[in-house]
């Protein structure tokens, strides 16, 4: 009766830990795979995990011959050992993708649409300190279109109009989020100069270095820098009234150190490369209007082709010419739940470490290269370790220059 008890016992904790590392996986399993895949014509849904994952496509396992069309979609459900049940993803079949890798230096000329409040700040007046903007509802981040119906273009626009007010309650009318609201705002008079005042910093134009990623000759669209423009100061996506991309040349490299990140320092050579028709998170896209020299087209990778390990930085960190640099990636946990920070890169080449310190401002967009495949683009550096940083999927970042090309399409028709 004993052992029949401790044979029960010893069972029941096996079956407890069987069923807790089976949820556990389960957890682990939904946090690193996605919900949308795309595959070539031919191929099937093979995702690279802790644990084996089979795709079961009308209850039966995925094959060559499920996805015979490009263009075709159809849902998978994802069984964990090909028994267990975990997730349903949707799969696009697509034609093999090939663009031009570029690498090469870029500078950007950016204008906003209206002027960015990047600061807001107390006015000194006779009666103590005043904040008109604050109070009135102003937000670092907003932008500025229009005050009592005058455009604002540009920061003298705005202080003049304010200047000009005579201390009358202006109509601020304002873009946040992608909605226009408007907003009833009474400058102060400044006790030090005595001019008209209502307490905020702004700016309408920013320029920098990037690097550019590749060009897709399908579409015409060239791209880079794998994150969107910010303002330094609000750290919001700039809302681009127009702006444009040309040819730059690095000129000198501070070197990054833990807590200190480096920098590329260029100078732009003004050949147009691009207008910027889109500024997102993954990146800045335009229309080619230059010239780029085209010897071969790299094949995209998709995403669950990616392997961790070995990989190359193609990048410019003298002159005008790209090299390739030895690193290694890994994918973050949370790979595929986000459209930006997808790879951690560390660079291992020493020339690169020596000369850069590792990841450097100016070298987003790079792009990165594995089994002759473009995989993604570096987008961040990591502060506290300049060897390391953050990069992008490919993937997602022609996804986004798909959709510059198909909204184009749709206003011309």
């Amino acid at each position: 009766m004993k052992i029949a008890k401790k044979i029960c016992r010893i069972f029941f904790l096996i079956s407890l830990i069987f069923c807790i590392t089976i949820f556990a996986l389960i957890i682990i399993l939904i946090k690193t795979t996605d919900r949308n895949y795309k595959i070539n014509s031919g191929d099937i849904l093979e995702i690279d995990t802790i644990v084996p994952i089979t795709a079961v496509y009308g209850g039966v396992k995925m094959s060559q011959s499920t996805s015979s069309r490009v263009g075709e979609s159809f849902s998978v459900e994802l069984k964990m050992f090909g028994v267990i049940p975990f997730s349903v993803a949707d799969v696009e079949v697509v034609d093999e993708m090939y663009v031009a890798v570029l690498g090469n230096p870029f500078g950007m000329k950016i204008y906003t649409k209206g002027v960015l409040v990047v600061e807001i700040s107390d006015v000194e007046t006779e009666n103590g300190k005043a904040n008109p903007a604050e109070n009135a509802g102003l937000r670092v981040g907003d932008y500025i279109k229009s005050v009592n119906g005058e455009l604002v273009n540009c920061n003298e626009d705005l202080a003049e109009i304010v200047l000009n007010s005579k201390g009358e309650s202006l109509n601020f009318e304002i873009l946040r989020n992608d909605e226009t609201i408007n907003l009833n705002i009474k400058p102060v008079k400044d006790k030090e100069n005595g001019v008209f005042r209502v307490g905020i910093w702004v700016k309408d134009s920013s320029a920098g270095i990037g690097t550019l990623t590749f060009y897709s000759p399908k579409s015409g669209i060239v791209c880079g820098l794998g994150h969107g423009i910010c303002d330094g100061d609000s750290d919001s996506l700039l809302s681009i009234e127009s702006g444009e991309l040309v040819g730059a040349r690095i000129v000198s490299v501070t070197k990054g150190t833990c807590g200190s990140p480096g920098e590329l320092k260029g100078s732009f050579t003004y050949d147009t490369i691009s207008d910027i028709t889109l500024n997102s998170d993954c990146g800045v896209y335009g229309y080619l209007k230059g010239q780029i020299q085209i010897s071969t087209l790299t094949e995209i990778a998709l995403k669950q082709e990616i392997k961790e390990g070995e990989a190359q930085i193609l990048t410019t960190v003298d002159g005008g010419t790209p090299q390739l640099y030895s690193c290694t990636i890994k994918k973050r946990n949370s790979a595929y739940h986000s459209k930006t920070q997808n790879l951690i890169i560390t660079v291992t080449d020493n020339d690169l470490l020596k000369k850069t310190g590792g990841i450097v401002q100016g070298m987003s967009g790079s792009p990165i290269i594995q089994n002759g495949k473009l995989i993604g683009a570096v987008t961040h550096v990591l502060i506290d370790d300049p060897t390391s940083g953050y990069g992008i999927f490919a993937e997602n970042m022609l996804e986004s220059a798909q959709g510059v090309a198909e909204k184009r399409l749709k206003e011309a028709s």
